[in-house]
């Protein structure tokens, strides 16, 4: 067995395109042979209501040139226009494939009531319809069937919602049956009582499938459970002490998170790059529809400490310190200062070469003169010094 591609990878745009396609040809070539044996056989066997639903099967091939359209589109990758790719191509389908359904349960509804009011005109029908009938039945339930199979395979709610629409094609010949068997026995009532409960189940279908589209496109959460478990993931990952703004939404057959995680704030840029890298792997292969992570690395809470934000950056906080430093010895030989953005603060920690350290006490004396010549400074917060790599100093 094939192993099944990665979401969100090109292999897997390229599977979905092909299988959606197969899916709407083969939906494209059944709506129009049962558009044109409705219609022939409505006119050869005087049903009005099977021509009626014969060009309703005609309208079908909008749909399944719609899910073509969408399918195409959906299967391109993030591009300069798309940075976030295109599934939104298929919310988008799945909508209008909704709000479709919902016209069609109105048609159907609106139909029989016109054809009830005037049902001292219609023609009884012929035995011949009901067979029309049933064989569209019967074809569209198998069509259902099929497209439902495929859209569970690579989970797509746009071939999901089509499959619904053929459902709702063989309800409305179990319409059409019931109608022409009425009609043959003399109990025309029976139309109007099937197509309006039929037609209220086709509405409802799709107003689910355009109310979960819109929800898609207004960015909805994913499910809480599934946001859960994208929590536990997280806090299970070693070097991980906590998260916050986790955010998730779906974009068509994808979805995608961001998040906040909290780590030591003494690591270096490449361990918390290492942890942000892990909290993304992890998430992809615990959720298997998530296939975008932006994790943003904090050194701290920052929903509850102090914002460091107009603090100055590198260039200008070393011209600060080259002027309060400047009357103290061994400054201008520091091998390289790390600045450390904390609770509102800039804490620092200065590295000397070897040859600068005589004794503890002269070590002791340059930091402390350090932290005193910074006290007009209020951006600035700890100093620490190191001589050769090691510290001589503990944290005050």
């Amino acid at each position: 067995m094939s192993e099944t591609p990665q979401i969100g990878s090109q292999e897997h745009r390229d599977l979905r395109k092909q299988e959606s396609g197969r899916v709407a040809i083969v939906g494209a070539i059944v709506n129009l042979i049962l558009s044109a044996v409705k219609v022939m056989v409505g006119i050869l066997g005087n049903s009005q209501a099977l021509i009626i639903d014969g060009i309703h099967s005609l309208s079908d091939l909008m749909t399944d040139i719609l899910v073509l359209a969408a399918s195409h589109h959906a299967s391109h990758g993030p591009d300069a226009n798309h940075p976030y790719g295109h599934g939104r191509f298929e919310t988008a389908a799945t909508l209008a494939l909704g709000a479709f359904l919902v016209l069609v349960a109105g048609g159907i509804m609106w139909d029989s009531i016109e054809r009830l009011t005037h049902a001292a005109d219609a023609v009884t029908p012929k035995p011949i319809a009901l067979y029309a009938a049933l064989f569209s039945i019967l074809t569209n339930e198998a069509l259902y069937w099929y497209t439902l199979i495929v859209a569970r395979r690579i989970n797509s709610d746009l071939l999901r919602a089509n499959a619904w629409h053929h459902r709702s094609d063989a309800i409305s010949s179990i319409v059409v049956l019931v109608g022409v068997a009425g009609a043959m026995l003399g109990h025309g009532w029976l139309d109007l009582a099937a197509a309006l409960i039929v037609g209220a189940m086709v509405a409802k279908i799709g107003w689910d499938l355009g109310w979960g589209a819109m929800r898609e496109l207004v960015d909805e959460s994913l499910e809480e459970d599934k946001v859960e478990q994208i929590r536990h993931i997280i806090t299970g990952i070693p070097g991980v002490r906590s998260l916050h703004m986790l955010r998730t939404r779906r974009q068509g057959h994808e979805a995608m998170a961001d998040v906040h995680v909290q780590v030591d704030p003494m690591i270096s840029v490449s361990e918390g790059h290492m942890v942000a890298i892990a909290v993304e792997e992890q998430i992809k292969a615990g959720i298997e529809e998530i296939s975008d992570v932006t994790v943003h690395i904090d050194p701290e809470d920052d929903e509850t400490m102090p914002t460091c934000k107009g603090l100055p950056l590198r260039d200008e906080a070393e011209r600060i310190l080259g002027e309060a430093w400047k009357p103290l010895d061994c400054l201008g030989r520091q091998e390289r200062i790390l600045f450390h953005y904390l609770g509102g603060k800039i804490d620092l920690e200065v590295f000397f070469p070897l040859d600068c350290y005589d004794s503890r006490e002269n070590a002791v004396n340059l930091q402390q003169a350090m932290q005193k010549s910074l006290r007009k400074h209020p951006d600035f917060g700890e100093v620490r010094v190191y001589f050769g790599g090691v510290s001589h100093l503990e944290r005050a």
